[in-house]
């Protein structure tokens, strides 16, 4: 995997496209005095760099070891202030605030009238964007004016503010506690995955109706329903309701369908809301109804109109070939998934530096996956190691621990079976540091234990025994989201029945379509 540069300004440089550098020379050059600067020395220097060498920049001269730091922090902001000047980068937000900036200049320069004329018109367009914090901050402003400059333009003007700053302030906090609520259970999630048992799920619904805030819907704006959604949404994912994640992951997306302008003034949350409408989809096995939604997905970020800059760029490639790996995983077409593998481990390179470690691994833990449905077991077993042997990974836990499952399956599958002892206390070790374990993680467990015990001929009747106790937890509302990381069940059936994995798997998904 490609390492992400710790240099924050050479990440920056680098992450510059060519307009953005011709802009970036074209802004400097704007003074005859700064063709030869030295922070546009350094930052052509950068530029040319296939990897940050701190030696190599000292070695042409342009600056002294002690002054570099200065430097650099220097040539950041001027890039900074000509990416805020590139018209790629202007949207609503930046227009409001750069409106908001004019009108303060104006205030201090005592030309009240003039402030309050932009202010009103600045209130105005964040207000009908959705933008209440910045409109409560104008309304600020706009009373400090008064309070020293009286208009008497409407004789009203001092209770019209007054009510205007309290009703934003009440939406915003509204907003705040859900926005609040909605990045806790995103933490608990990432951290625990999904409840185990209905302890779990009593600390988990106590948390969440503890923190909820008294609510009217029909008098949310776009930004306190997007929030609300959200919140719900991830108590949904944690407590493994997936029918009640696809009933909010779809208010969520209406959401911005209903509200066009605001898909382009929050791509963001746009792509988020259609990923997670896909693994509600995924979950449900809704094949149709993801397969639709998934192109459907697809089609509106190649649209001209859509935003795609670095960040929703790479974003989009994210969550759509995530769900890529998804759908071969519905219909069970692991061979005809695995050049996925190779486009997406290219991509990687390329947004290396925006995505972060744990999304990397999860897309690893697919190609594994893609991998042992294939029965390449081996190329499995190189991917996961890759997961296993990360040892500053922040990951899912349950995530983690069905790494090390499949780690164990795929080695029996390869015939590696000459340390298969040792992965087992080593897996058995690793489990048992979890809290809790799923009653299917320690079945299983049981059955490898024994498994280099067992004479050949009764291998298959073991096979039959464990999938007959697996069965019993299919249906269990608990025990069964085990199934959502590994197959098990039609592992065994592979094995009892003689057949790839990959073959039971598409022929039940085939049953599904009749």
């Amino acid at each position: 995997m490609v390492k992400e540069q710790k240099d924050n300004l050479f990440v920056l440089v680098k992450s510059l496209s060519k307009s953005e550098k011709r802009q970036f020379k074209l802004y400097v050059g704007r003074l005859g005095v700064n063709e030869d600067s030295k922070f546009l020395m350094l930052f052509n220097i950068l530029d040319k760099l296939k990897t940050y060498d701190e030696s190599a920049i000292l070695k042409k001269g342009i600056v002294k070891k002690q002054q570099l730091s200065n430097l650099k922090a220097h040539l950041y902001k001027q890039i900074l202030i000509s990416l805020r000047l590139n018209p790629s980068h202007q949207n609503i937000r930046i227009q409001i605030r750069e409106q908001l900036d004019f009108a303060t200049i104006l205030y201090h320069k005592g030309l009240y009238k003039q402030s309050l004329k932009i202010l009103d018109k600045a209130k105005n367009l964040a207000i009908s964007h959705e933008e209440k914090n910045v409109a409560y901050e104008i309304v600020e402003l706009e009373k400090v004016i008064e309070s020293q400059y009286i208009t008497r333009s409407i004789s009203n003007r001092a209770d019209e503010l007054t009510i205007q700053a309290k009703e934003l302030s009440l939406q915003n906090v509204l907003a705040s506690k859900l926005s609040n609520l909605s990045l806790q259970l995103y933490g608990l999630f990432l951290k625990t995955g999904y409840v185990k048992n209905d302890e779990e799920f009593q600390v988990i619904d106590k948390y969440y109706r503890d923190r909820l805030p008294k609510y009217d819907i029909n008098k949310l704006g776009f930004r306190e329903k997007l929030w609300l959604y959200k919140a719900k949404l991830w108590y949904s994912f944690l407590t493994v309701d997936f029918l009640s994640c696809y009933k909010y992951a779809s208010k969520w997306v209406d959401l911005f369908y209903k509200n066009k302008d605001m898909i382009v003034l929050n791509p963001v949350f746009f792509l988020r809301g259609n990923h997670y409408l896909l693994e509600a989809l995924f979950y449900l096995r809704h094949y149709d109804k993801f397969k639709d939604t998934l192109s459907k997905f697809e089609t509106i970020t190649q649209e001209k109109w859509f935003p795609l800059d670095d960040n929703n760029e790479s974003l989009a490639f994210l969550y759509i070939y995530n769900n890529k790996f998804n759908l071969h995983f519905i219909e069970g077409s692991f061979v005809e998934g695995l050049p996925l593998i190779d486009d997406v481990l290219e991509k990687l390179k390329s947004y290396s530096n925006r995505i972060d470690e744990h999304h990397i691994m999860v897309f690893y833990y697919k190609m594994a996956s893609m991998y042992f449905g294939a029965g390449e077991s081996r190329k499995c077993i190189y991917f996961l190691d890759k997961i296993i042997s990360n040892k500053s990974l922040q990951m899912r836990e349950d995530l983690l621990c069905f790494s090390r499952i499949l780690n164990l399956v795929a080695h029996y599958e390869a015939g590696l079976d000459y340390n298969l002892d040792v992965l087992i206390r080593s897996t058995y070790k690793f489990l048992i540091k979890m809290e809790d374990l799923y009653e299917v993680q320690k079945e299983f467990i049981k059955f490898l234990r024994v498994l280099g015990d067992i004479y050949p001929h009764e291998v298959k009747n073991e096979f039959i025994k464990l999938h007959k106790k697996l069965k019993e937890f299919e249906n269990d509302p608990y025990q069964s989201r085990a199934f959502l990381y590994l197959d098990i069940i039609s592992w065994l059936e592979s094995k009892i029945e003689n057949r790839p994995i990959g073959q039971i798997i598409r022929d039940k998904f085939l049953q599904t379509q009749v």
